[in-house]
């Protein structure tokens, strides 16, 4: 069961980040999973820049150019507390934001098998 008042937990990185031979994004997803968290997402972006300021882009020729990646989760403080030190070891490049959140609604349809 997810509390009313979760937190939502941010993590900035590029797409060609990677740990243990897999995208970094996904192996937090994973990782995520593994330890019950309710969910993640992935959002890729089309354009960005971080702390050294080099603009990431898509661009019409070119498929990517190592664009900005944001995984979002939203849990319990102490679920999310469990997988910060996961986070702190794996993401070298980046930025992890956690913010207070209000769950209005998470469920499952329970007709699907």
């Amino acid at each position: 069961m997810l509390p009313r008042n979760g937190k939502l937990l941010r993590v900035f990185i590029g797409e060609n980040d990677r740990h243990e031979g897999m995208p970094l994004f996904e192996w937090i997803v994973r990782r995520a999973r593994e330890q019950g968290l309710a969910g993640a997402t992935v959002l890729r972006g089309p354009l960005g820049f971080g702390a050294k300021s080099r603009l990431h882009t898509a661009k019409i020729l070119r498929l990517s150019e190592d664009l900005p990646v944001i995984i979002e989760i939203v849990d319990s403080r102490a679920k999310i507390d469990g997988l910060m030190p996961h986070i702190d070891e794996m993401v070298q490049d980046g930025l992890v934001t956690l913010e207070r959140v209000e769950v209005i609604k998470y469920r499952a349809n329970q007709n699907d098998t």
